[in-house]
């Protein structure tokens, strides 16, 4: 059984080339990223670009067998977050096929957000505007909104790291690839949120002051000073990856 699904906004020629996933399979494009159950393609169609995700893989651990695979929770997720007004790249083409019940292959397609760049390699090339106030103040209020209404919603990112945070030429923030992504609840939920924050402060820290950091946290939490609560937070946040880098 086979389930595909194209965007309704979809130009006529994308619509033609990710037809099915026989076509999607078979598409040659500039190779992004790759590993053992899944491959990142860029491809251009009729003057626009795309990233093309091909998973025959469907996670892994008991992902094999059980639950969304890999590929299901990613479209998803990035639909959520649309629906949750947090910026991401649009899905413009999804779907998988199963045989006895069982993955077998699937893909996700996202157009291309132009000229945009990674947070991470803006910090491996120490772009001059890491060090710009005004810059930082405006990504640093967008990622503290994004991050605040997944958390609210009961969702944790699970991978939120610079590489997965866009920004493009004006400081506009999108969030991307989050196919590990999921809703929890009670403690488990706080470990989520301290891991995602700390997967946050884990870059940060080489590159930002303290007080930029601190400042974030507060645009986070809405507030204005840190309360007992926070602090005892913020020493969760700071010690998560102690001994592990």
């Amino acid at each position: 059984m086979s389930h595909w699904q194209l965007a309704a906004e979809l130009p006529a020629a994308a619509c033609e080339a990710f037809a099915d996933l026989d076509r999607v399979f078979a598409l040659e494009g500039e190779w992004i990223a790759g590993d053992q159950m899944s491959k990142v393609l860029r491809v251009e169609i009729a003057g626009r670009r795309y990233y093309v995700k091909q998973y025959w893989g469907a996670g892994k651990g008991l992902r094999r067998w059980l639950g969304r695979p890999r590929v299901k929770a990613e479209w998803q997720n990035l639909r959520l977050f649309a629906q949750w007004g947090i910026p991401t790249a649009p899905v413009v083409a999804w779907g998988l096929e199963r045989r006895f019940g069982s993955f077998v292959r699937g893909a996700l397609i996202t157009a291309e957000l132009a000229g945009t760049e990674d947070l991470a390699a803006l910090a491996r090339n120490h772009d001059p505007r890491l060090q710009q106030h005004d810059w930082l103040d405006k990504v640093s209020r967008q990622l503290a909104e994004a991050t605040r209404r997944m958390h609210l919603h009961g969702f944790a990112h699970n991978d939120l790291k610079w590489r997965n945070l866009l920004v493009d030429q004006s400081g506009e923030l999108y969030l991307i690839d989050c196919p590990t992504g999921s809703f929890w609840w009670g403690p488990l939920l706080d470990y989520r949120i301290i891991k995602d924050l700390a997967c946050l402060d884990k870059v940060a820290k080489y590159h930002l002051s303290s007080t930029r950091r601190m400042r974030f946290y507060l645009q986070y939490r809405g507030r204005q000073r840190l309360s007992a609560n926070d602090k005892r937070r913020v020493r969760k946040i700071l010690a998560f990856f102690a001994g592990r880098e």
